[in-house]
C-alpha cells in the first residue's frame, strides 16, 4: 500500500473514541482487574446491546402531493434494461421499490445470455448509491457548472493544432457509435482508438489472418462433445461467461433426449472455477501453453506423440483422439497470435467451424488491439495529440507497460507520463480514479442504472437499456457531451428514441421492444462456417522458439473485481469469497508447496504492482518444525487461567483444543506453533480473548485440506502490535484483520496432481479506491 501522509492520518484517527476501561501497562495490576477485564472481554457485546435497544430517530415520511401513477408505496416495479462493462454484456430485469433500484435480475428473453447474470452484474446495484460518485463537473480540481465546462472544452477543441484522440473501451452500443461518428466528422482529425484493459488483441488479430475477420465468432458449448481448454476461463472471466456457462451446463446434464455427456479438457496455470469442473485437468507454466497447442494440434493431424511431461501427454493423447470423433471444440487464453493461429487451425482440421463455432453470428465483445494504444502513447510522448478524450477506462490505474527510475526505485506508468504532455485532457469517469486524478477536466456519466441506452453483443441481436431511476447526481451521459461539443440541439434521450422508433417501424414496436429489453430475429441462430487460410508452419516456429523460466508469474483476473478499476469499491464484491481459495478482501500470492520449500527463507520480497498503486509482500517461514511442550503447557495454562478468570463458551475452548491438537500433530509448516506463541502472548496481556482466538483459530482449522495456511506474522507485546514494520494499535489491528485483511498476507499453498507449478506464482491484486 502507499503509505501517503493523509492515508496515515486516517489510519491514526480511525478510532479516536476512548475506550471504557482502564488500559494501564498490565491488566492484572490495573485499580479494578477484574471490573476492567469484564468490560472488556464483553465490550462489543454491551456495544451492540446497546445500540439495539437505543431509540431511533424519528424520521417523518412527507406524501405524495401529486402521486406519480407507476408508484405504489412498497410494490415493486420492474423494467427491462441492460448492463454492460466494457465489452461485458448481460440482459437485465431491474426491481425498483418506491422509484429506486433495490436488486437485478437477467433477462430470460435474452436468447444469449438466457437469464443468467454474473457476479458484477448483481453487485452493480450498490454501485449507483456510492458516496464516492462524482456529483458535478471538475475542470483543474475544481468543481464547476457545465455550462463553464462546456465553454472551456470546446474552446480547447477547436484550438488543438494537432489530432484529438477519442480513447474508450470496447463500446457495444450502435447509437453511441453513430455519435462518435458526428463527433469525428464534427473534428475531421479526430481519432477513435479502443483500449481493453484485459486484451485479447492475439484472438482479434489471429483471426483476421486466419478468417479475414478482425472479430471474434460465436462459441456453441451446448453443441459440444469434446471441449478443451488451455488457459481459457470461460465459466469465470474469459469474454463472454454469462453465455457460455448456460450453453456448457446444457452438455453437462443427462436428459432422456441427451444420453451423453460432453467431455471436457482443461490446461491452465492456475487454479480457475472452470478447470476445477474439468473431466481432466493439468498444469503447465503459462510459457507452456504454446507448446501444448502445438503437440494437441500434431496429434490430431498426423497422431505424433507428444514428448511433454507424463500427465500432458496423457491429456494429449486423449483429448485428440475425442476430438476427432467430430462435435468438438477447442479455445485458448493466450494472447498470442502465433498460439491462437494454431488453436484456429485445430479447430478446422476438427470440424468446428460451422458446428461449435460460429462465423455467420459473430460477436463484439472485445474491440481493442494492443498496437493502437502503443501508436497512442506514442503520438501522446512526441507532443502529436491536441485533445485526448477517455471513457470507460482507467489506463492510469490498469495499463500494463511501466518502468522503474534506476535512482528513486519508484514505478512510472508510460501512460501517464505521455497524459501530463496532453494540452487538453477529459475523464468521463463516474468516480475520482486514477485517470481522472490525472486530467484537467472531469466531465461525470450517469451510472448505468440512470441512463438509456443499447447494445450489440453479437451482429443482429440487440438490447436495449433504460434508466431505473432519474440521476441522482449533476451528471451527464457521455453521449450528451459529444452531442453538446458538436453543436447538436438534440439530446441523447431523443435521439436514441428517435433512432429506435425508426429502426423499428413505429410506436407499437418501439414499446413492445422496451418492455421486452431485447430485439433479435425470429427463430434459430443461424449458423455458418468459415475458411482458414492461416499461416500454420510459421505459427508452429514461433511457438517452437518461446523459452520457459524458472519462476513465472501469472496475474489473473478475479471473478468478483475482475481486473480492479472501479470494481474495487464495491463491497459486495470485496467480501464475496473466491471460489477456490475462499478469499475475501485479501491481496494473496498462491504457490505450490515445493515453491514454498525451494525458497527456504524466513521473508522474501518479490516485487512491487505498481500499476495499480497496490503493495504485494509475500512472507514466507518454511523452517522446519519444532513443536515444544513448554510452549504447548504455557498455552493450556494461559487459557485454563483465562477461563477461571471469566466465563467461556464450550464451543471456544473446541477451538483453542483443535489448535493445541493441529500443533502437536503438525507435518508440514511452523505456523501453528506461530499461532499457540502469538496467542499466548496475546492473552497474556489485555487483549479480548474470545473474538480474537476465535476468529484466528477458525481460519486455521476451517480451511479445506487442499490450502494450507503458510504465513501469518504477528508480533504483539504493550499496546502495540507491529504488521509489516509498522506499529498499529490493537482496535485498529481487530478492525483490519476481521474486516480488511489488507496488511496481513495469507499464502495459500495449492495442492495439484502435478508438479508442473512447482515454479509458477499466482497473484491476485486490487486496491479499493479508499484504501489509499
Amino acid at each position: 500500500m502507499q503509505r501517503t501522509a493523509n492515508q496515515q492520518d486516517i489510519v491514526e484517527n480511525e478510532f479516536k473514541e476512548e475506550l471504557p476501561f482502564d488500559l494501564s501497562s498490565n491488566l492484572l495490576e490495573a485499580t479494578t482487574p477484574r471490573r476492567d477485564f469484564l468490560k472488556f472481554l464483553g465490550f462489543s457485546t454491551v456495544a451492540a446491546t446497546l445500540v439495539a435497544s437505543c431509540e431511533m430517530p424519528v424520521r417523518r415520511a412527507i406524501p405524495y402531493a401529486i402521486k406519480p401513477e407507476d408508484i405504489v408505496p412498497g410494490v415493486p416495479n420492474y423494467y427491462a434494461s441492460t448492463f454492460t462493462d466494457g465489452g461485458d454484456y448481460c440482459a437485465i430485469v431491474i426491481k425498483t421499490r418506491d422509484g429506486r433500484p433495490i436488486k437485478v435480475e437477467g433477462n430470460p428473453l435474452s436468447s444469449i445470455t438466457q437469464g443468467g447474470t454474473s457476479a458484477r452484474v448483481q453487485a452493480s446495484v450498490l454501485n449507483i448509491y456510492d458516496k464516492a460518485r462524482l456529483r458535478q463537473p471538475h475542470a483543474d480540481g475544481k468543481e464547476v457548472t457545465f455550462a463553464a465546462v462546456d465553454r472551456m472544452i470546446i474552446d480547447g477543441l477547436k484550438a488543438a493544432t494537432h489530432p484529438v484522440y477519442l480513447l474508450t473501451s470496447t463500446i457495444l452500443s450502435p447509437t453511441t457509435k453513430d455519435i462518435i461518428a458526428q463527433f469525428i466528422a464534427k473534428y475531421p482529425t479526430a481519432k477513435h482508438v479502443t483500449y481493453d484493459a484485459v486484451s485479447y488483441s492475439g484472438m482479434l488479430l489471429a483471426n483476421e489472418a486466419c478468417y479475414g475477420k478482425r472479430t471474434l465468432p460465436t462459441y456453441h458449448f451446448d453443441k459440444a462433445q469434446t471441449i478443451v481448454s488451455l488457459g481459457a476461463d470461460f465459466l469465470g472471466t474469459w469474454l463472454s461467461p454469462i453465455e457460455f456457462a448456460k450453453g456448457y451446463s446444457k452438455g453437462r446434464k443427462v436428459s432422456a433426449k441427451e444420453l451423453r455427456l460432453s467431455k471436457h479438457y482443461h490446461v491452465e496455470a492456475n487454479h480457475t472455477i472452470t478447470g476445477a469442473n474439468a473431466d481432466n485437468r493439468v498444469t503447465c507454466k503459462p510459457s507452456e501453453i504454446g507448446a501444448i497447442a502445438a503437440a494437441l494440434y500434431n496429434a490430431v493431424v498426423n497422431g505424433t506423440q507428444p514428448s511433454l511431461g507424463k500427465n500432458q501427454n496423457e491429456l494429449i493423447n486423449k483429448a485428440a483422439a475425442d476430438l476427432k470423433k467430430g462435435n468438438g471444440l477447442v479455445v485458448c487464453g493466450s494472447n498470442d497470435v502465433a498460439v491462437q493461429t494454431i488453436v484456429n487451425a485445430i479447430n478446422d482440421k476438427i470440424g468446428a467451424n460451422g458446428t461449435t463455432i460460429n462465423w455467420a453470428v459473430t460477436s463484439n465483445g472485445r474491440q481493442g488491439v494492443d498496437a493502437d494504444m502503443v501508436a497512442l502513447i506514442d503520438a501522446m510522448n512526441a507532443g502529436q495529440v491536441g485533445a485526448l478524450l477517455m471513457h470507460g477506462v482507467n489506463p492510469v490505474y490498469d495499463y500494463y507497460d511501466v518502468t522503474q527510475d534506476a535512482n528513486s526505485k519508484t514505478i512510472i506508468n508510460k501512460f501517464e507520463t505521455a497524459l501530463a504532455k496532453v494540452p487538453l485532457s477529459v475523464s468521463f469517469a463516474e468516480r475520482m480514479d486514477e485517470t481522472a486524478q490525472k486530467s484537467k477536466y472531469i466531465v461525470p456519466d450517469h451510472n448505468y442504472l440512470e441512463s438509456w441506452g443499447d447494445a450489440e453483443p453479437k451482429t443482429g441481436y440487440y438490447s436495449l437499456q433504460q434508466p431505473g431511476i432519474a440521476p441522482l447526481f449533476k451528471t451527464r451521459a457521455f453521449q450528451d457531451s459529444l452531442l453538446t461539443w458538436t453543436g447538436a440541439a438534440t439530446t441523447y434521450g431523443d435521439y436514441w428514441k428517435q433512432y429506435w422508433m425508426t429502426k423499428l417501424g413505429g410506436q407499437a414496436n418501439f414499446d413492445k421492444a422496451l418492455q421486452d429489453g431485447v430485439v433479435e430475429p425470429a427463430g434459430a441462430m443461424a449458423v455458418a462456417g468459415g475458411t482458414y487460410s492461416g499461416n500454420i508452419a510459421g505459427a508452429l516456429a514461433k511457438v517452437q522458439s518461446i523459452k520457459s523460466g524458472s519462476t513465472e508469474l501469472v496475474v489473473y483476473e478475479k471473478i468478483a473485481i475482475g481486473n480492479g478499476g472501479a470494481w474495487s469499491n464495491n463491497p459486495w464484491l470485496l467480501e464475496m469469497p473466491d471460489p477456490i481459495t475462499r478469499a475475501t478482501w485479501d491481496n494473496y500470492v498462491c504457490v505450490s508447496p515445493n515453491m514454498s520449500k525451494k525458497l527456504n527463507a524466513e521473508r522474501t520480497f518479490f516485487h512491487h504492482t505498481t500499476a495499480a498503486h497496490s503493495y504485494v509482500r509475500v512472507q514466507y517461514h518454511t523452517s522446519k518444525i519444532i513443536i515444544h511442550i513448554v510452549t504447548t503447557s504455557v498455552f493450556i495454562y494461559i487459557i485454563f487461567k483465562a477461563i477461571r478468570t471469566v466465563p467461556v463458551h464450550p464451543v471456544e475452548v473446541t477451538y483453542f483444543v483443535r489448535a493445541v491438537v493441529s500443533a502437536i500433530f503438525s507435518t508440514d509448516t511452523t505456523v501453528v506453533s506461530h499461532l499457540v506463541q502469538a496467542l499466548a502472548a496475546v492473552i497474556g496481556s489485555r487483549y479480548r480473548t474470545n473474538v480474537f482466538a476465535r476468529g484466528v483459530i477458525a481460519m486455521l482449522t476451517q480451511h479445506r485440506l487442499e490450502y494450507r495456511l503458510y504465513a501469518i506474522r504477528i508480533f504483539g507485546h504493550a499496546s502495540k502490535i507491529t504488521v509489516d514494520t509498522q506499529p498499529v494499535h490493537f482496535m485498529r489491528f481487530q478492525h483490519m484483520f476481521f474486516t480488511h485483511y489488507r496488511n496481513i498476507v495469507f499464502c495459500l499453498a495449492t495442492h495439484h496432481t502435478s508438479t508442473a507449478t512447482d515454479t509458477s506464482i499466482h497473484v491476485n491484486r486490487h486496491t479499493p479506491m479508499d484504501a489509499g
